[in-house]
């Protein structure tokens, strides 16, 4: 198990990987695709944590750190998009590629890590548990946006 950042060139495993998490297709390969992507790359505080066995990427999150005014100005990280290919499920890909966002999170000096997930499964509540988070003392909040060329 190799634990690291993904490379530039690697969006289209990423993106293949994403089909495991809650994504139909892959987007269409187009202008705004790639402008994201290159933006992604090029922003020095977001960071995609890859898993990577036999040579495939199977497990990801993406950890990004936001800097504020408050508690001492110290940023904050926001985790998201923890997923693991199905086939390697259970094996603690997920559990370090959040242990390599802590420390992340710890180098850049965060008072905190945040992440909300939609799932209601127990196991993947448990999970994010063990993984050191918690769902106590707080209330989250989060509002869809749509645009005109989203899908209904």
């Amino acid at each position: 198990m190799n634990i690291r950042e993904i490379h530039p060139d690697e969006w289209e495993k990423l993106l293949e990987l994403y089909l495991h998490l809650h994504e139909k297709a892959i987007p269409q390969d187009d202008g705004h695709l790639r402008d994201t992507w290159r933006a992604i790359c090029a922003n020095p505080d977001y960071h995609i944590i890859v898993c990577e066995e036999d040579g495939r990427i199977v497990s990801s999150c993406v950890c990004v750190i936001i800097p504020n005014l408050t508690r001492n100005v110290r940023p904050y990280a926001l985790i998201e998009n923890v997923v693991t290919h199905a086939d390697y499920r259970g094996r603690g890909c997920a559990s370090a590629c959040l242990a390599r966002a802590r420390e992340l999170a710890e180098q850049a000096g965060c008072y905190k890590m945040m992440l909300i997930t939609g799932s209601q499964e127990e196991s993947t509540l448990r999970f994010y548990r063990n993984a050191g988070f918690s769902s106590e003392g707080k209330t989250a909040f989060y509002q869809f946006l749509h645009f005109s060329s989203d899908p209904e």
